[in-house]
């Protein structure tokens, strides 16, 4: 490896650059799939935490309510999600995942499996690891209390 220029010893233009490659790969692996990023996160959150409201999704997934609509009337279009209304308050829905849904964020699963194995293929499994706790780190101390 060459000596880094005077940009290349910045972390955080480093961390933009590979920000910006990791998003192209992954909407190309959602793409690839059939969808798009909103849709993994929601899917997911669905299938971690269960049932939720539109809202409660919005703020677990960090997308905005608008978006949040948009995504969950895609998913839902598509059989991924079925929305009913919150028996505790009607005027709220509560979205759940399908069969559909869940045979989906398996296919997710492994595109973004496939992003990070490309993402990542000049780090052996320590390497990656020890990248990833790191990352972690860093992101937490800047996320703390927000």
């Amino acid at each position: 490896m060459s000596s880094p220029s005077r940009l290349n010893a910045l972390p955080s233009w480093l961390i933009t650059q590979l920000a910006v490659h990791a998003h192209r790969l992954a909407s190309a692996g959602f793409a690839g799939a059939g969808a798009r990023g909103y849709h993994y996160r929601l899917l997911a959150a669905l299938r971690e935490f269960g049932p939720a409201s539109q809202a409660e999704l919005g703020r677990r997934c960090n997308i905005d309510r608008s978006d949040v609509v948009a995504a969950i009337n895609e998913l839902a279009g598509q059989d991924y999600v079925a929305r009913a209304p919150d028996p505790a308050d009607r005027r709220r829905n509560t979205v759940t995942l399908t069969p559909a849904g869940e045979r989906q964020l398996a296919r997710l699963d492994e595109a973004v499996a496939d992003v990070q194995d490309e993402l990542l293929a000049p780090l052996d499994p320590g390497e990656r690891a020890e990248l990833v706790w790191l990352l972690a780190r860093v992101l937490e101390h800047h996320t703390r209390g927000m």
